[in-house]
């Protein structure tokens, strides 16, 4: 009796089929944002640049799994399972263990104090700190508590979390960054960011300190560049939205 063999390359060619066939579903999947939960069939490819009936295929299987669900005006929106597999990754690790590598980035190529705050109440709270090692430095501690009415993280806390603001507080929300130079301690300055999660919700505030002779106008563009791009990344562990601050980067990089 003999045994039959498949062609090997016959054999790579499903493979990389079926390889082809999941980047086109996770590609219909990247379609959706927090702007557009809700997209035609017409969207859905313009997005993608797929046939209609290679996304229809597609999302046939994606809808047998939870992933999308058709409404009753023919669109399609995300299905409960991308809401499990968040909740899942949410679990799987500590905001800290985030936190604390990118703080000790920015502290090592600024050479200041970097710290996360968190909005309680009227009050802007210390959530992680790095400290540098220089002898003049802004010393603060994990727990202190400030005002949220002075401050770069409080300006970023009230920019971000308030449905009304004034007209200081939504140039913040455009430009995506606060400076404050002396407010709270005349001989302190300070850079801010706002860090999101689960979508455009607001986790706290990335934020640069140190003493105002150093912490200057000029160094501006610089230090907030660093900071987006550190909320960014922070931003996309969380599963928030970034949609801004790709562009306000850009914006400082044009002005500078």
């Amino acid at each position: 009796m003999t045994k039959s063999t498949q062609d090997p390359d016959s054999q790579m060619d499903k493979q990389n089929s079926g390889v082809a066939a999941v980047d086109r579903a996770l590609l219909i999947l990247d379609a959706f944002d927090i702007d557009s939960p809700i997209l035609s069939l017409a969207e859905i490819s313009r997005r993608t640049k797929l046939y209609k009936s290679t996304i229809l295929r597609l999302l046939s299987s994606l809808e047998r799994h939870g992933y999308v669900v058709r409404n009753e005006d023919g669109q399609f929106s995300l299905g409960i399972t991308p809401l499990k597999l968040s909740r899942i990754y949410q679990n799987s690790f500590n905001i800290k263990d985030v936190l604390y590598p990118v703080l000790e980035k920015i502290t090592k190529e600024t050479g200041e104090t970097s710290s996360f705050y968190i909005l309680d109440n009227d009050k802007r709270v210390v959530l992680f700190r790095i400290e540098p090692a220089r002898s003049v430095k802004v010393s603060i501690s994990e727990g202190d508590t400030f005002p949220i009415s002075v401050g770069a993280s409080g300006k970023i806390l009230r920019a971000f979390s308030q449905t009304e603001v004034d007209e200081n507080l939504q140039k913040i929300q455009n430009q995506f960054w606060a400076s404050s130079f002396g407010e709270r301690d005349p001989e302190t300055s300070s850079l801010s960011v706002p860090v999101f999660s689960n979508g455009r919700q607001l986790q706290g505030a990335l934020t640069i300190s140190g003493p105002s002779e150093r912490l200057t106008q000029e160094k501006i563009a610089e230090n907030i560049s660093l900071l987006l791009e550190c909320s960014i990344q922070v931003s996309k562990y969380l599963a928030g939205s970034i949609y801004g601050l790709e562009d306000a980067i850009k914006r400082l990089s044009i002005s500078s």
